[in-house]
């Protein structure tokens, strides 16, 4: 067993500084007390870049998956980030990388110490009248009252008390029929839906999230959960025991994520849009097994680009570009004479480019604090006994994921803001920018390769066999 340690220069706990000494000898301490060998330290110092910082070079280490089972250690949460929320989404980051985490002093872990302290941390902020409107709330859960909106399916009753409603309740039960019975994924599911006219309780229609939360509610048993209060039998089920459990079981096996699997970026990720409907076109990833004639057993990943009205609402033709023919084609585009690439209008003003990059900064920004509140959420819900921890970091891997993607897109749009100084070098840093991944395609990282593609390129619209790549002003 192996043990990865991450330092920080300057951290600060419970007002005091603990010098990288301290840290590492804390750290030696825990590995030496538990059986674990050093495999790597790394430090963030004061005043370093933070495109090279040392979070981001133990991520990588973690992610090449070629060290056995590892975890990685922090002298304290504070060593994640400021706020229990900045820590978690670091926290979370290197869970999915594949390690564990674990504080060196008292050997907790980290996710269950940042559920204790955001706990400890509202439990404080309460003032007394806010205690007892959660006290009166956690009565009527307790007598089995709702709070707050019914799931799809119910509605609340005379008495508060969840009841169903049919046409609702049978489009709940059709939903578990076609994911057991025709074991249809989430994805499959909600076109059916769409393409059979069934509609949200808002007259909406059905997307991947909305069909896997009541595939993961267990409301539909007949059990109510609030406020860490779980009450079986409160109401009348949708759905039977042994088929939840069988459901939640072939859900589990179509998971494509997962502790120690590097999750590899799709490099034109946020730059290519479906020339049909207008959409941006995601990166997906499936996983298919088969057996042969001889009775071999095999399988493959497939990975493409595909339009995400399609993949989340079925609302798009089928517009489905594999990956490495769509990169293919983005270097041939490439590669074309600058004269011939389609750019976007131009403005007369000197400023407007640095103004749209700032622009774009705040956009990037919001949605980094969006993200954060999502995860916040998670630990509050832990935090009342509503949401077990695992669970949590199952959930909370997405917005991890989408967390580092944010922080590169913001790293890039603040190079790219420094660097805007006259037209004629941003000319010049565009052309480098091309020309090097025009040479060194294969050989750059992931995240060098998306730096440098925004760098060049404002957008690809595809459509089948059509691809027309937009240049950066």
């Amino acid at each position: 067993m192996k043990a990865v340690g991450y330092f920080v220069e300057g951290l600060r706990a419970n007002g005091t500084e603990r010098s990288l000494e301290r840290q590492t000898e804390r750290f030696i301490a825990f590995c030496t007390a538990r059986g674990y060998q050093v495999a790597a330290t790394f430090v963030d110092t004061e005043g370093a870049p933070k495109a090279e910082g040392g979070f981001r070079q133990m991520l990588g280490f973690i992610e090449r998956g070629d060290h056995g089972f590892l975890v990685a250690v922090v002298d304290g949460l504070e060593a994640l980030g400021e706020d229990p929320g900045r820590a978690a989404l670091r926290m979370l980051a290197i869970e999915a990388a594949g390690a564990a985490v674990y504080e060196a002093e008292g050997g907790e872990e980290a996710a269950r110490a940042l559920v204790g302290r955001w706990g400890e941390r509202h439990a404080d902020a309460g003032a007394p009248v806010s205690e007892r409107v959660r006290a009166a709330m956690r009565r009527r859960a307790v007598r089995g009252e709702v709070l707050g909106r019914p799931p799809y399916g119910y509605r609340a009753g005379p008495r508060r008390r969840m009841e169903i409603v049919p046409d609702e309740g049978v489009v709940v039960q059709y939903i578990f029929r076609l994911a057991l019975e025709e074991g249809l994924g989430i994805r499959r599911i909600a076109g059916r839906l769409n393409a059979e006219g069934i509609r949200t309780r808002r007259g909406g229609r059905w997307s991947m999230v909305s069909v896997r939360d009541i595939l993961r509610n267990r409301a539909y048993l007949g059990t109510y959960a609030r406020f860490g209060v779980r009450i079986p039998d409160s109401h009348p089920a949708l759905v039977a025991a042994t088929d939840f459990r069988k459901v939640q079981e072939a859900m589990a096996k179509r998971r494509t994520g997962g502790s120690g699997r590097a999750l590899r970026p799709f490099p034109l990720s946020g730059l290519v849009f479906c020339g049909r409907c207008g959409n941006r076109m995601i990166g997906v990833s499936r996983k298919q097994r088969w057996t042969t004639r001889d009775g071999e057993r095999r399988s493959a990943t497939y990975r493409y680009y595909q339009c995400e009205s399609r993949t989340n609402q079925s609302a798009c033709s089928y517009n489905t570009q594999r990956e490495a023919d769509l990169e293919a084609r983005a270097r041939e585009l490439l590669a074309a004479p600058a004269d011939g690439l389609a750019r976007l209008p131009r403005t007369g003003d000197p400023e407007a480019w640095a103004r749209e990059i700032e622009d774009e900064l705040a956009r990037i920004e919001g949605r980094i604090r969006r993200n954060r509140r999502q995860v916040e959420r998670l630990l509050d819900e832990a935090a009342r006994g509503d949401l077990p921890i695992e669970r949590m970091k199952a959930l909370g891997a997405a917005f991890a994921e989408e967390q580092r993607d944010l922080d590169a897109e913001a790293r890039d749009a603040r190079e790219r803001l420094a660097a805007q100084h006259s037209e004629r070098e941003r000319e010049e840093r565009a052309e480098a920018a091309r020309e090097r991944l025009l040479t060194r395609w294969d050989a750059l990282g992931p995240e060098e390769r998306r730096a440098l593609l925004r760098e060049v390129v404002d957008r690809i619209e595809v459509d089948g066999d059509e691809a027309r790549l937009l240049r950066r002003p």
